[in-house]
């Protein structure tokens, strides 16, 4: 039997997950008091096959109450019921933004402001974090990726490494993002803004890539940045990091940086990398160049 806990931050996307978690086939119970999970799983593991695969949602919703989770799970143990724990995560940057529109308080915060509710929250998830076997963070993730995730944790048996890698092009006249965990300046390279055939055109077209990638400068450049992300990638993982944000830019991020940050995306995926590419600035105008 495949018997999981989903769990994580409010607003992150446990909502999500266990409709995907439904549409995998799965048995789902969402806010779950943890002091019911032996008796849940007693039921479900003798079921004699009838339910093979369980998916709880449990979190701070339930107040209190969810301090007994470590007392369910020690129980699942002694019982020698097998499970595993899904926690979800995003930036406090995403969560604020995610609040914000859905009008929706947060389970801390009865008072207080919204980030110093998650804050507070991250303290109250960090051991049940620490003892999780997948961990994702929602932050760029669209519900159709999130869903990809599940499916290839879930249904596929797949092993992934603990980190999501997006790979975000951007135009330094617009600011660089926030978010940004590596920042990049391709505006060393040749700029197809200045050719007319070019300018009206994006890093994503057949022409324009193949103008900024014909400079051999263009190409020594992404070897070395392939390099030193394989390099980081690993050291990353082991310090725990689950969210790594690599931002290119060029002047409009509309040319340059958009084809560099294709060509590093599609070597990520086929190093079978988890990777998720976004281009900030694309459609952006293009006066000032690009």
């Amino acid at each position: 039997m495949r018997f999981v806990i989903i769990t994580g931050l409010s607003g992150a996307g446990k909502s999500q997950a266990i409709r995907c978690m439904e549409d995998l086939g799965f048995y789902c119970v969402d806010n779950m008091p943890p002091a019911l999970i032996p008796k849940f799983a007693e039921i479900c593991f003798q079921s004699q096959g009838k339910i093979e695969k369980v998916a709880l949602v449990i979190d701070i919703r339930g107040g209190d109450l969810f301090n007994e989770l470590f007392n369910g799970l020690d129980s699942l143990t002694e019982a020698g019921y097998m499970y595993e724990i899904l926690f979800l995560e995003a930036s406090d940057e995403v969560l604020i933004k995610r609040y914000k529109e859905s009008r929706r308080k947060h389970p801390l915060a009865s008072e207080g402001r919204i980030v110093e509710a998650i804050e507070a929250e991250r303290k109250l998830l960090q051991d049940v974090r620490n003892r999780a076997d997948h961990i994702i963070d929602t932050s760029n993730l669209l519900a159709r990726q999130l869903k990809e995730q599940l499916t290839s944790i879930f249904v596929e048996g797949k092993q992934f490494e603990g980190i999501i890698i997006t790979v975000l092009s951007f135009g330094f006249k617009y600011g660089i993002p926030l978010d940004s965990d590596l920042v990049f300046d391709v505006r060393f390279l040749p700029n197809p803004y200045y050719i007319n055939s070019l300018k009206d055109h994006t890093g994503q077209d057949e022409d324009v890539r193949n103008y900024v990638l014909k400079w051999p400068q263009a190409n020594e450049f992404l070897k070395k940045l392939e390099d030193l992300v394989e390099f980081l990638i690993p050291n990353y993982i082991e310090e725990g990091k689950s969210q790594l944000v690599i931002s290119i830019g060029c002047t409009g991020g509309k040319h340059r940086s958009v084809t560099i940050a294709e060509a590093l995306y599609k070597y990520l995926i086929e190093k079978n990398h988890r990777a998720i590419i976004h281009h900030r600035d694309i459609e952006k105008d293009n006066r000032g160049g690009q």
